[in-house]
This record gives C-alpha cells, sequence and structure tokens, in this order.
C-alpha cells in the first residue's frame, strides 16, 4: 500500500514525529479529558522517533522503516 511506504519513508517519519507532538500539545491545551489525546500522542512520536512504522506489519512489512 502507498501509505505504508509513505509512513516508512523519511517524510513520513518527520509527519508521524509532528503528528504525536500536536496531539500532545492539544491533549495539554485542553486539559480535562483532552489529556488522553496526549498519551495517545505519544505513539506516534516514538514510533517516528524510533524509526519503526506500527502498522507495517499488518501489511506484510517490516516493522524498522525503510526495510521490506
Amino acid at each position: 500500500m502507498k501509505i505504508i511506504e509513505w509512513l516508512g519513508s523519511s517524510v513520513g517519519r518527520v509527519a508521524r514525529i509532528i503528528a504525536g507532538v500536536v496531539l500532545i500539545v492539544i491533549g495539554f491545551v485542553g486539559g480535562g479529558g483532552w489529556v488522553i489525546l496526549s498519551i495517545v500522542g505519544v505513539i506516534p512520536l516514538l514510533a517516528g522517533m524510533a524509526n519503526v512504522c506500527l502498522l507495517a506489519p499488518l501489511f506484510g512489512r517490516s516493522l524498522k522503516s525503510g526495510h521490506s
């Protein structure tokens, strides 16, 4: 799938990191129940920092980005 290939690219990695940071900021700014969004935002942030694509194994690809 094209989206999985894109998520495994350098641009996709940066997008995962940015998405994680955005979710964390929205969660903290929203406060209350929105803090859960901050917790969820840690997942794409850490995945991007570790250069892994958590969805890739569901499509028969390597967990480590950039590998088939």
